[in-house]
């Protein structure tokens, strides 16, 4: 039994990553960018308190419906999409094998960080 999947993670400069993350603890796409240094702060803790890991799901995965709280961060992000997701609300498991999201630009002064 594999323990690990591959996730592709597009930094605000359109560079694809291609990361392993183990599917045997338990993680979220925002600690999983944090642990490859990629630019996601999660000032909140992965709590769903700020919009700091807010990202774009590219993929056509399954996905649980965003939370109340998920939802009214979203409400006030910046570049919100109908794919937009805060990534401490993507939990790690195997089925998000292959899961391809692009990190969503910070504010407007600094769109393509």
């Amino acid at each position: 039994m594999k323990n690990s999947i591959t996730v592709s993670v597009t930094d605000r400069e359109k560079i694809i990553h291609t990361l392993e993350v183990p599917t045997d603890i338990t993680l979220n796409m925002m600690e999983v960018c944090k642990s490859y240094e990629l630019p996601v702060e999660g000032l909140c803790g992965g709590m769903a308190l700020c919009a700091s890991c807010h990202m774009y799901v590219l993929s056509n995965h399954e996905l649980p419906e965003p939370s109340e709280d998920e939802e009214n961060m979203l409400d006030q992000a910046f570049f919100v999409n109908k794919n937009s997701r805060l990534g401490c609300q993507i939990k790690i498991h195997s089925d998000l094998d292959g899961l391809e999201v692009e990190l969503a630009p910070v504010s407007p002064e600094n769109e393509n960080q």
